[in-house]
């Protein structure tokens, strides 16, 4: 049987990812398990330790995914992996991409522990660049390697705070949420693009087409941008 601290954490990342963390509060919480706010505080003090555990959790799934495999090459499909991992792990936790600057901003600890994360990830995207270069999918020089990981890092943090920011929130929808996201790892393979060689060069097509397009990306965020106008204008 799950455990009620196990429902408690699965039950507020549900709220959070649907609701908007600064939407959801622990009685919010508490009613949408059945429980009293006493047991769910006899697990978590409050909020933000609910939200410290998730971030926990998410940055182990992260770390545990941008891993060189020992004792042979990467190949194009390593490289599509970590692109369906990374797509994964934001859809799973996106309202903390989504409400990141506040959620670091209200909490000096988690910002402490997110810019260590950071950190980490930061070396060990570059270990899977260099990981490409050497198998001869990636023909970059260091700086240009450096340069690709800390760029593709800028999109994949902002990218769910980005989409949020055209999407009314009373025009969500999770299909078009997760198509919005696929985008943003389409525009990490366009980053990739020019350095990209050999068989990931020549999967580098079916690869855009596995997560969108520039035409998809400027119509969907159009439209949500025109819903926004229409819901203002409405008021």
């Amino acid at each position: 049987m799950t455990s009620t601290r196990e429902r408690i954490l699965a039950t507020s990342l549900e709220l959070f990812n649907r609701q908007g963390e600064r939407n959801v509060t622990t009685n919010h919480i508490a009613e949408a398990l059945g429980i009293s706010p006493g047991n769910l505080y006899y697990h978590f003090r409050n909020k933000g330790e609910i939200v410290k555990e998730l971030f926990i959790r998410y940055q182990a799934m992260v770390e545990a995914f941008l891993q060189v495999p020992a004792g042979r090459p990467l190949t194009w499909q390593d490289k599509v992996g970590y692109l369906e991992s990374i797509l994964e792990s934001i859809w799973a936790t996106r309202f903390l991409h989504r409400d990141l600057g506040h959620l670091l901003n209200q909490d000096e600890t988690l910002r402490e522990d997110y810019r260590e994360f950071v950190s980490i990830c930061l070396k060990k995207g570059l270990n899977i660049y260099q990981g490409l270069r050497a198998s001869g999918l990636i023909a970059a020089s260091d700086e240009d390697l450096q340069a690709l990981m800390v760029n593709t890092w800028v999109i994949v943090a902002s990218w769910a705070m980005f989409v949020q920011s055209m999407v009314p929130d009373d025009h969500r929808d999770l299909d078009r949420d997760r198509k919005l996201l696929q985008q943003g790892i389409y525009q990490v393979v366009c980053l990739e693009a020019p350095y990209l060689k050999g068989e990931a060069l020549e999967h580098l097509d079916s690869i855009k087409a596995r997560y969108g397009s520039a035409a998809n990306a400027m119509e969907m965020l159009a439209g949500q941008a025109g819903m926004r106008r229409d819901g203002n204008d409405d008021r």
